[in-house]
C-alpha cells in the first residue's frame, strides 16, 4: 500500500511539473498607415519600397518570466533582410545574445543604424551582398533605420527569456514549455503594448488568449 501511495504520488507531482502551453490569436482591426517619410536627394529617381510589409504582425509575451527562464542563452543568429529598399523581416523578436546579421541584397547602398536606448549602433554605407552584424545583449525593443531610405524601418524585440512569439499571417500564435503557473500575458503591436491579461497556464494543458487590436 504505501508503496503505490509513493508511486501515486510520485506521478502526481510529475504531471504537475509538465508545462503547458498558451495559444490564441491576435486580430488586428486597427488600420495603420506607414508613417510620412522625408525625401532625400538619394532616393530621387529610384523606386519605392515593393516589398510588402505585415504591420498586423504582432508580439505576444509573457510580461515577467518564470523562474528558471533567465539559464544562459544560446548564442543564435539570425538574418534581416534589406530587399527592394524594405526591411524584412518588419518585426522581429528575439533572445539576449542573439546576433542579428543584416543583409543587403539591393543594389543600392544601406546605412542601418539604431538610436534605442537598449542598443545604439550605426552600420555605416555597405553594397549589395555584404552582411554587418550586430549582437543584442538588452532587452527592450529597437528600433532600426536606414540612414539613406528615409522610409525603411523595422522593429526588433529583444528578450531575456524565451517565452515569446510573432504571430502567424492569420494572427494565431503559441508559446510551448511554459511551466504552470499564474502569469501576465501582453499583446504588442506596431510600437505599443497594446493589451495585457491575466492567464492561468495548465500543467501539461493549454490555455487560450484572443486579443483584439483597435
Amino acid at each position: 500500500m504505501l508503496a503505490l501511495a509513493a508511486l501515486a504520488l510520485g506521478a502526481a507531482g510529475a504531471a504537475q511539473a509538465q508545462p503547458g502551453t498558451i495559444r490564441g490569436r491576435v486580430d488586428v482591426r486597427r488600420e495603420s498607415a506607414p508613417p510620412p517619410s522625408r525625401p532625400s536627394v538619394s532616393e530621387l529617381g529610384q523606386p519605392r519600397a515593393s516589398e510588402p510589409i505585415d504591420r498586423r504582425r504582432s508580439v505576444v509575451y509573457l510580461e515577467a518570466a518564470p523562474q528558471g527562464a533567465f539559464e544562459e542563452p544560446e548564442r543564435a543568429r539570425v538574418v534581416l533582410d534589406q530587399r527592394n529598399q524594405t526591411f524584412v523581416p518588419h518585426v522581429l523578436a528575439i533572445m539576449t545574445g542573439t546576433t542579428v546579421d543584416f543583409l543587403n541584397s539591393d543594389s543600392t547602398y544601406h546605412n542601418v543604424f539604431s538610436l534605442s536606448k537598449p542598443k545604439r549602433f550605426d552600420l555605416g554605407r555597405y553594397p549589395r551582398s555584404q552582411v554587418r552584424s550586430v549582437r543584442f545583449d538588452r532587452p527592450g525593443v529597437v528600433r532600426v533605420f536606414c540612414d539613406i531610405h528615409s522610409h525603411m524601418s523595422a522593429f526588433i524585440l529583444v528578450f531575456a527569456h524565451r517565452y515569446f512569439a510573432v504571430t502567424e499571417p492569420d494572427g494565431s500564435f503559441r508559446i510551448d514549455r511554459v511551466p504552470a503557473g499564474g502569469y501576465s500575458l501582453v499583446a504588442w503591436n506596431e510600437g505599443q503594448e497594446r493589451e495585457t491579461r491575466a492567464i492561468q497556464v495548465p500543467a501539461g494543458g493549454a490555455v487560450e488568449a484572443d486579443f483584439v487590436v483597435r
